[in-house]
């Protein structure tokens, strides 16, 4: 007959702990990865090493190249006003015949 045994309370707290870090969600992700693979490799501890090193390296550098496209949009944005301005003021100081406006 089984014996029922009430959960450690330290195990509940890890785990609680690796669930709320995403590190059950990453594992499973990479296990799932390995499960789906036609040809299994042959070193799976490489695998779930490569797999879970690029998630969480992704991850990080992903935001950060984001954040980078949105500044640099801004930046762009603002350039091009800017440019739009200084041209503007230019036509004031010398007329550009149609031959040099296209000439950059």
């Amino acid at each position: 007959m089984a014996h029922y045994r009430a959960p450690d309370p330290k195990r509940e707290q890890f785990r609680r702990y690796l669930e709320k870090a995403g590190v059950v969600d990453s594992l499973t992700s990479v296990f799932v990865a390995l499960y789906e693979q036609q040809e299994k490799p042959t070193n799976a501890l490489e695998f779930l090493k490569q797999h879970l090193g690029a998630a969480g390296q992704a991850s990080a550098d992903t935001e950060a190249l984001q954040q980078e496209v949105m500044d640099l949009r801004q930046r762009c944005s603002r350039l091009a006003e800017e440019n739009k301005d200084l041209r503007t003021k230019l036509q004031q100081y010398e007329p550009v015949s149609e031959d040099a406006a296209t000439v950059d």
